[in-house]
């Protein structure tokens, strides 16, 4: 059976790059499928949208039509993986949402595959937040994400337990260089002709990590 994938890339906080990881997942996916859909639910942080604006639309979950408008994007066996930028503002409603409707069993009976992508930081609040999604989420569906902008050391041990994927830490003046409206992952590997600029790497290596954890998750579902 078919399966489609939806990545949600989601956090309690704030600034955590949530939307750096929703870009470079989607960028990644488009690359290698030709096509992905990408949905945006943030208030005041960066915009997915504004990165992305060919590949996605705005989402919200703060009323119940908002929130079924979404849902019927997202359950749908369509072969397209979905990407969904999820705001530290949305993250109580978005899970209560799904835990009240069942989305994760409904999921699997209609051949979707929700991969919960936790941006983790060292907080209460993602402390709390980790913890009530491992009361929701299969184990072999919730990753973390460790982000070495923001974890600056070790992961809390109960985050470090599960699959834990990794994003390397950039020098301040790459990360504003990324950061500009317009500027694209793919563009930038295909265009740049030394392949060994410390930029090069770090985008190959943030794809091949998404290529082997595309692949763990095909493996379990086999």
């Amino acid at each position: 059976m078919r399966h489609t994938s939806v990545y949600i890339i989601c956090s309690p906080r704030p600034m955590v790059g949530k939307t750096l990881i929703a870009r470079l997942l989607s960028e990644f996916l488009l690359l290698k499928n030709g096509e992905v859909a990408a949905f945006d639910i943030n208030l005041k942080e960066p915009s997915l949208l504004e990165y992305l604006p060919d590949i996605t639309e705005t989402a919200d979950v703060i009323d119940t039509f908002g929130k079924m408008q979404l849902m019927d994007r997202i359950i749908i066996n369509d072969g397209t993986a979905k990407v969904i930028d999820l705001g530290f503002h949305a993250f109580d409603e978005f899970f209560k949402m799904t835990e009240e409707i069942g989305f994760m069993k409904e999921a699997v009976r209609r051949g979707v595959a929700p991969v919960i992508l936790f941006v983790a930081d060292t907080d209460r609040a993602s402390t709390r937040g980790y913890a009530m999604l491992q009361q929701q989420i299969p184990p072999t569906a919730l990753i973390v994400v460790d982000n070495e902008f923001v974890v600056r050391g070790e992961l809390p041990p109960e985050m470090a337990r599960g699959r834990v994927v990794g994003i390397g830490a950039l020098p301040v003046f790459l990360k504003t260089y990324i950061s500009r409206l317009g500027f694209s992952f793919t563009d930038y590997i295909r265009n740049e002709k030394d392949s060994s600029t410390e930029l090069h790497q770090w985008i190959r290596r943030n794809y091949l990590s998404f290529r082997e954890l595309e692949l763990s998750l095909i493996l379990q579902r086999s």
